[in-house]
């Protein structure tokens, strides 16, 4: 089940904003340029309201820029997509559906065909077996969020756009998440714009991280992860990893405290 394609997610000068009744508007992005490579994993970072989840909603077409393009294999985005997968901080689960039939849903909606078969190997690759037939509220969160996962991947999409997708998770789960990402990235080389504030999280997970500056958002610095992979977490002891993360979290705590473009 290969997912990514012959190009990267670029994204060319995108500028956004929002005006509300009576107030100025108000920029939120300006003039936003970097690219990631077809199978690259980019953790995005940068101070809390600077535009980080209005740029996913960008790339994955539910939002025109006011400015610039994003575009994928060359094609520009402008209008949400199969080749695009969005996995968000809630697993937003249909909670009448039981596992199998969530995770059926989107090939339904989107006329894809998925067989049970597929489903159920989907969910074991997630680590779900044996519970295609619970309903969401029978399951755990970090439970729920798998099934988000498998019903993101079941329309097997080119890119996944991840928001905080384990913000809300408790430290163990998360980090199970974390693993179980990496396996599913590693298995299928997926190209991945991954959304975090957890400094460990992006350097644990990604080839490079762009960090966003305050808003309105330019692209203040990018990253390069230098650690090979496989990845485990016993890496976060080596002193590398603890200098790296070090530098960067002096870097956002800078563009933080410094005041507003």
């Amino acid at each position: 089940m290969p997912l990514n394609g012959d190009h990267g997610l670029t994204i060319q000068n995108v500028s956004h904003g929002y005006a509300r009744p009576g107030q100025k508007h108000r920029l939120v992005l300006d003039r936003i340029s970097f690219r990631i490579e077809a199978g690259e994993f980019v953790s995005v970072m940068g101070p809390s309201g600077c535009g980080k989840s209005t740029l996913i909603a960008i790339c994955a077409g539910f939002v025109t820029p006011m400015a610039g393009q994003v575009s994928w294999e060359q094609n520009k985005i402008e209008r949400p997509g199969r080749a695009r997968g969005v996995v968000l901080q809630e697993p937003a689960l249909y909670p009448w559906l039981n596992v199998r039939d969530n995770v059926l849903f989107g090939p339904h909606a989107g006329k894809g065909g998925m067989s049970r078969k597929d489903v159920d190997a989907l969910l074991d690759e997630v680590g779900l077996k044996g519970y295609a037939l619970h309903r969401p509220y029978e399951l755990s969160g970090g439970m729920q969020h798998r099934v988000a996962l498998a019903r993101t991947l079941a329309n097997k999409p080119n890119v996944l756009l991840m928001d905080e997708p384990f913000a809300a998770l408790d430290a163990q789960t998360r980090s199970e998440m974390q693993d179980l990402l990496l396996r599913i990235w590693e298995l299928h080389r997926a190209t991945v714009m991954f959304v975090t504030h957890d400094i460990e999280e992006a350097l644990l997970l990604s080839d490079r991280t762009v960090v966003l500056s305050r808003g309105p958002a330019e692209v203040d610095s990018i990253v390069d992860v230098p650690f090979a992979r496989p990845r485990k977490y016993e890496l976060v002891l080596e002193p590398s990893f603890v200098e790296l993360r070090g530098r960067l979290r002096d870097r956002i705590v800078h563009i933080t405290a410094s005041r507003p473009s």
